[in-house]
């Protein structure tokens, strides 16, 4: 029973995901002629129907992926590939904790090779064709060396001490698992700003003092504290903009790719960060922080109840060892099916997060120019080619913030009732 359930739910997630896709693709293609009103003006035909190509090559692509990624989990489970890799692990070493770490670097050097064409495809064909792509093949490969690197140091100790709790810690090791997983992702958001994101970008402090000054303003309107202003070369990998909040504590920083600097004005931008201010005073961070770690303590306590039952194993495709540990393959086939079992509640995610984006939009209103971060967001659409008419259903579903017009009409709304508001709407370039 457990394995028709599985592979009703992989059917119904594949068709669904099609569905969805399929929809997407024909409502943007059908409005590709088309600049919906709150953009007329402001965005031009010919960026517009750009935005409508760039998404559809997107979502073609990944409906590829989704049958691709299907086809690969049938092979692992079902049809025996984790089995077969499991045997080989036996072979290559000695000993029992050494076998299961073996064969998680095997899984996982296995769905890295698979995924591997569908990245590079992604970079260097589909990225490339929009003029989006400014990664070069040199670069590309010391990416990925300094990502394997990292995974090396940071998750094999990790992998290690979760195989050990999971053989030592008696019946709640799940509960001390959880707990050294929470310490290993804080550590990491510690790390990450300092440590880790230089690694692979250089972050120099932001020289515009004028664009400083309007943003200590900002923040101190705001009650928010930060340790720097800091500009990323996002450039030399994407010709895609953005800015970030990282850090906590007195390590609060905000950080600007330079090709967002490069393209927006100084109230667009103060604008901006009024609405990533928004997600800090809500604390959007924190309750999706905690949310997660609830999320991933549940997780963790269906494992153990599941580790042990032998229908988890063989209902998957598996033989567990009656000699050896399974604790590997638990949680092997524990992350490779959970996103099957969860994908119905997608929408769920989607629509809390979208709540986020309002909220903070809302806030950005409250301290900022409503107009501005129109002007911005509009720019931004363009840009990024962000499609400006998604399929209503297919947002619903996956967006993980509100589809682009539905945006600029709250934005206005609440823009005309803020003692901020003034003059008319600005409007950029079109292209």
């Amino acid at each position: 029973m457990f394995t028709l359930l599985f592979v009703f739910l992989l059917l119904l997630g594949v068709a669904l995901r099609l569905w969805l896709s399929t929809r997407q693709t024909r409502h943007v293609v059908r409005h590709r002629g088309d600049v919906p009103a709150e953009f007329a003006g402001r965005i031009g035909l010919h960026s517009h129907a750009r935005a409508a190509d760039y998404t559809v090559a997107r979502v073609r692509f990944d409906m590829f992926a989704v049958v691709f990624d299907a086809v690969v989990l049938l092979a692992l489970t079902l049809l025996g590939g984790l089995q077969a890799l499991d045997v080989l692990a036996s072979r290559l070493v000695d000993g029992d904790f050494a076998r299961q770490l073996v064969l998680i670097a095997l899984v996982s050097g296995v769905l890295g090779l698979l995924g591997l064409p569908f990245t590079l495809w992604r970079q260097f064909r589909l990225e490339a064709r929009f003029g989006f792509n400014r990664m070069t093949w040199r670069l590309f490969v010391a990416d990925a060396i300094k990502g394997l690197v990292l995974s090396v140091a940071l998750g094999l100790p990790l992998v290690a001490a979760i195989l050990w709790l999971m053989g030592t810690a008696g019946p709640l090791w799940w509960l001390w698992a959880w707990g050294v997983w929470m310490v290993f992702n804080v550590t990491l958001l510690l790390l990450f700003p300092t440590v880790i994101a230089p690694m692979f970008n250089s972050f120099t402090p932001l020289a515009d003092d004028t664009l400083v000054d309007r943003i200590d303003r900002l923040a101190t309107r705001c009650g928010f504290s930060l340790n720097g202003l800091f500009v990323m070369d996002g450039s030399k990998r994407s010709a895609h903009g953005n800015a970030y909040f990282t850090g906590f504590g007195k390590g609060k920083r905000i950080v600007f790719f330079d090709t967002l600097l490069a393209r927006l004005l100084p109230e667009e931008i103060e604008a901006v960060l009024a609405h990533e201010l928004g997600h800090f005073t809500h604390r959007h961070i924190l309750k999706r922080l905690v949310f997660s770690f609830a999320l991933t303590l549940a997780g963790f306590a269906l494992l153990g109840w599941l580790s042990s039952k032998v229908w988890f194993y063989t209902g998957l495709g598996v033989e567990p060892s009656l000699t050896g540990s399974n604790s590997a393959l638990a949680l092997i086939l524990f992350f490779l099916v959970a996103p099957v079992f969860s994908f119905p509640f997608t929408p769920l995610g989607s629509w809390y997060s979208r709540k986020h984006e309002f909220e903070a939009d809302r806030y950005a209103t409250e301290h900022a120019n409503a107009n501005d971060l129109v002007s911005a967001l509009v720019k931004l659409y363009d840009d990024n080619a962000a499609t400006l008419t998604p399929d209503p259903v297919h947002s619903a579903f996956y967006d993980s913030h509100p589809p682009a017009s539905v945006r600029i009409r709250r934005l206005i709304d609440h823009g005309a009732a803020s003692p901020l508001a003034h003059g008319a709407i600005p409007t950029p370039e079109s292209a």
